[in-house]
């Protein structure tokens, strides 16, 4: 299965915010053997939304969305994972005894109201509202749920709530998944050589060693190496790859290149 992410908000878009899932994300993978193969960023226009979850339901990866799943004015998500699957909205009965939960506990803290009628309580009961069929996320850190459909799962904005949350699913409902995408990267560092020169021995090395992949990685400013191209391959560790790599080095050699240091990344 793929992995892909979703990250919503206007506030990532302006830069009023700077955005903490993908890097954190492309860790949790990576620890767990896997890796993700897609991103989406986008703002808080309902359709849009609604265009990308479209996408999402039907595409059979893996998907955490993060960011508006909350009950103001600009939280669209809900409503949106609703309209692209032509599902109604309702109040989740685990969610609302979860919500209700942490409205008892708030008031008995600060004074609030706890009646279920109060309109405060009914705004904070909004954020149980998903659309129908939904399952809950648990949320360790204040107790207000997200939600999933299929494998597709919705958690809040902020990374302290979001990231235990993906956590937690990646090593419950996806453990049997760990290690299906783990890849090994095998390169050298080319020095004095143009990437369009070395184009034809990359196409030819995915060729012949499939599914092993060619990757280039030119830099002009390099505090260490200059000007230089970080050429390699990555793929499962084995012979496969160990036989690709060693082409790309008699490649090189047969083109003339100067060769850098060589580099392995699991």
């Amino acid at each position: 299965m793929n992995f892909g992410l979703i990250i919503v908000g206007d506030e990532i878009l302006s830069g009023k915010r700077q955005d903490k899932h993908l890097a954190k994300v492309i860790e949790l993978l990576s620890a767990r053997g896997l890796a993700l193969a897609w991103s989406h960023y986008v703002g808080d226009e309902p359709a849009r939304i609604t265009a990308i979850l479209r996408t999402a339901f039907a595409s059979g990866d893996v998907v955490f969305s993060c960011g508006g799943i909350g009950a103001t004015p600009d939280d669209h998500t809900r409503q949106c994972a609703a309209a692209a699957l032509g599902r109604p909205l309702a109040l989740h009965p685990e969610a609302r005894e979860l919500i209700m939960a942490r409205v008892r506990l708030m008031a008995a803290e600060k004074g609030w109201p706890d009646d279920p009628e109060h309109p405060d309580t009914v705004h904070r009961l909004n954020m149980g509202v998903f659309p129908e069929g939904a399952e809950i996320i648990a949320n360790p850190y204040n107790q207000i749920p997200g939600f999933s459909i299929g494998d597709v799962h919705f958690v809040p904005g902020f990374p302290v709530m979001a990231h235990p949350m993906i956590e937690a699913l990646l090593d419950g409902r996806y453990a049997h998944l760990h290690g299906g995408a783990a890849q090994v990267e095998r390169s050298v560092v080319v020095y004095g050589s143009m990437e369009a020169s070395l184009t034809p021995l990359m196409i030819e090395l995915e060729a012949r060693f499939p599914p092993v992949k060619v990757f280039s990685l030119p830099s002009v400013d390099h505090p260490i190496h200059g000007r230089h191209i970080e050429l390699g391959v990555k793929g499962r560790d084995g012979q496969n790859l160990t036989d690709a790599y060693a082409a790309l080095l008699d490649g090189l050699r047969h083109f003339g290149a100067e060769l850098g240091p060589e580099m392995v990344r699991p």
